[in-house]
Order: structure tokens, then sequence, then C-alpha cells
């Protein structure tokens, strides 16, 4: 989907659910971006406050394009931003405080994701913004929280920081270094997604009392309900070692391409897999009469067998294959494959983003997974350089002239 495209013209008609809520974020690289810009796709006016000079340090990410104006622009801004505008304060001056005060009582919700404490610090935590606007939904996304109860309060944390202390990468990988950021930033991603629900549900909770609240997102907290597997299958029995290991085979088999991925979790399925390989003896051998000899004989007996099959055939094929005789499966796909993929075609899970350095490939981006009836899909708007609004909205918001901007400016107060 290029930028700006709408897939669903009659849908258009309804608006989006969340048109008429406002946002004020004192955002940075992912998690609370990427919730806003869910929000955003989903009817939201988002306003981006970041550093006047060199912006929100998602900016500063690798690989990178360049703005207009020859500045970086990392990928993890490139991707969490869309529909946004930004306006450019230094919020640790005294008057930049001012400014983001008074732009407060003019939103529904206020956001920030720094390090725990960074905003009370500043003058900015909820207490302060609650009583400039006591309706506000404000909400926080750090690493473990601002409230109390936890140790590591202080601590900073990127996505690894919390996945590895979910005890997710030691279940994956137990004898071994941890293969860290497997899936990308699932910390941030699923620490975005709670923050959002909190927001609607705040919201919700607003409209019927009238009352705002302080919706605290803790992306250990976060991590650790997407990985639950980790402290539920230990508290039944499953452990790393052979004996004790999941009774489940979720393998990839080697294809003439590259792998394909199947999951077999019922003897059934087991049955449906050694007749599609050609080993129906596998059925009355004692040795797979329940699940529990999956395991110790994956490496030894099922896997050459599978693999062996798998061989003849692309990924592609094998999976068909797979799926037509009743066995969850799926090609271990590398970016192109992706990219290419009829099925992110027809839902538009890529948003084209033209670049602006003079290459002719354009930045790809996720589409909106919200898919509604009555929503249209798009239309998507880049992402703003930094402080592209900050005269538009303060003009808008504050009645501020365009000198009175000026001096701002000059004093180094916005961009």
């Amino acid at each position: 989907m290029r930028l700006g495209d709408v897939a669903n013209e009659q849908a258009a008609r309804y608006g989006k659910p969340l048109d008429g809520v406002r946002v004020l974020a004192a955002e940075q690289m992912q998690a609370l971006p990427y919730a806003t810009q869910l929000l955003a796709r989903l009817g939201a006016e988002v306003v981006k406050v970041e550093h006047p000079v060199h912006g929100e340090s998602g900016r500063g990410s690798s690989p990178a394009m360049v703005d207009p104006e020859g500045r970086k622009v990392g990928a993890t801004y490139l991707r969490n931003n869309l529909g946004k505008r930004s306006v450019g304060i230094d919020l640790k001056s005294p008057e930049g405080r001012d400014l983001f005060l008074a732009l407060v009582p003019r939103f529904d919700v206020v956001a920030e994701n720094f390090k725990a404490g960074t905003m009370d610090r500043m003058g900015l935590g909820y207490e302060a913004i609650a009583e400039r606007h006591p309706g506000v939904v404000y909400a926080s996304i750090s690493g473990f929280g601002n409230g109390g109860g936890s140790p590591y309060r202080d601590w900073p944390a990127y996505a690894s920081i919390v996945e590895a202390m979910s005890g997710i990468y030691d279940w994956k990988n137990p004898e071994g270094p941890p293969v860290t950021i497997p899936v990308g930033a699932l910390g941030d991603i699923s620490s975005a997604l709670f923050a959002v629900i909190g927001i609607l549900s705040a919201l919700r909770h607003r409209d019927r009392t009238g009352e705002g609240q302080y919706v605290d997102i803790a992306m250990l907290d976060a991590t650790l309900a997407m990985t639950d597997v980790v402290t539920n299958f230990w508290s039944l029995g499953v452990r790393p070692e052979p004996d004790k290991a999941l009774e489940v085979i979720c393998e990839g088999f080697r294809a003439s391409d590259g792998y394909v991925v199947a999951q077999i979790v019922r003897e059934p399925q087991f049955a449906r897999l050694a007749e599609l390989i050609g080993r129906p003896d596998w059925v009355d051998d004692p040795r797979f009469a329940t699940r529990a000899g999956w395991g110790p004989n994956l490496e030894s007996v099922i896997r050459p067998a599978v693999d062996a099959w798998a061989s003849q055939r692309t990924k592609l094929e094998a999976a068909r294959e797979l799926t037509a005789a009743g066995i969850a499966a799926g090609p271990s796909n590398h970016a192109p494959d992706v990219i290419a993929d009829p099925h992110v075609a027809g839902r538009h899970m890529l948003v084209e983003v033209p670049r602006t350095d003079g290459v002719a490939e354009p930045v790809l981006v996720p589409g909106n997974p919200v898919k509604l009836s009555k929503v249209a899909e798009g239309p998507e708007s880049r992402m703003p350089w930094v402080g592209e609004h900050t005269e538009a909205v303060l003009a808008a918001e504050l009645g501020l002239a365009p000198a009175a901007v000026a001096g701002l400016r000059e004093r180094g107060v916005v961009t």
C-alpha cells in the first residue's frame, strides 16, 4: 500500500473510531511511538513532543535515511511515526515546561515513555498534569513501572533487557549465551499494545464517570504476559532436559529452498505426518505410541525422514502439502519472501514510504494489523520532520503569534 492510499473507500464514510481523541506524546524510540501510531491509525490526533534540535532518540537509530534538510532519520523512527505532527520543545527549560503544561488541557491523553521518574523531576508527572487537567488520561511506559513494587524501578530498559528478564531467552536456548531480540522488539510492541488497551479503557471510564486516571505500563510486565509459557510450563513440570521437555514437535525441516516449520501437538496429527511422508510404519511403532516418544527420537528418526521428504519440495510446496494433510505448517520466510507474499499485499500490511535521500526504493513500514469492517484502511501520511508543526500547533492551541514563536526559537526553547 502506497503512502496516502485508502484501501476501502466504502468504509471511509464512517470515519475513524477515535476521531476527536487528542494525544500529546512526549515519546522516544519504539514502545510509546508504536502505541500512538496505532491510535493515530484509528483516528486519534497525535502531537509528538521531541527535542528541538535532534528530535527523539529513535531518529538516531540505524539503519537510516536523511530528511530533506540532511538530518539522519533512523529505522526505529521511520516505522513508528506515521500520521503524527511534531513539535520541538525543550522540556528541560522552564519555558518549555510551561509550554507543555499550557498545551495539556487541549488534549485527552498525555503520554510519555522516559525512564521512571523523569517526568516527575521535570515537573511534568501525573500529579502536575492532573492538576492542570483533572480529566486527563496520563499514560506512562517504562521498563519497570513508575509505581511502587519493583526493585528495578530506576533501571533503564530496552526490549532486550525485559525480554531477558522474562525468562524467554533461557527457555529457547538454555545451553548457550542468550540469542537476544529473536523476534524484533517483543518487549516494546507488547508494551505498546497493553498501553493502547489501558488508554482506551481509561477513556471509556472517563466517558462514564468524567474522571481521568493514570495508566502505568511496565515493559517487564507486558513481556511476562506475552511469554507466559516460561512460568506456566515450568509450574507444570516442563524443563530443558530431554526427558522433561515439551511433548510437541515444533520444528523447522529442510526443504529445497529453505525451511518449512510444522507444529504437531496431537497423536492423530503425527499419524497424518507419517502417512504423508511415506512412513506409515510409524503409526504402529511402539516408540511413537504417545507423544512422549517424539522428543527422544526427533533427531535420530523423525527429522531425517521429514527432511528427506521436504528436500524434494520448496518450502511453500511442503507447507501446502502439510496443511492439506491437516498439519499446521508454514514456510520460514526471508525478507524478500515476506515483501512479495500475496497475504501481505492482500491485507495491506506494508506501507511504502518514499525516501527523501534520492534512493528509488521506498522504506517499507508495517501496516495496521487492526482490521475493522467499518473503518477505512489509511490514508497514511508520512512521519514528521523535527519540529515541522511547532509554529502551527502553538498558534492553533495557544494563540501564539509568529513573532512569539520566533522569540522562543531564538532562545532555543522550540524549533
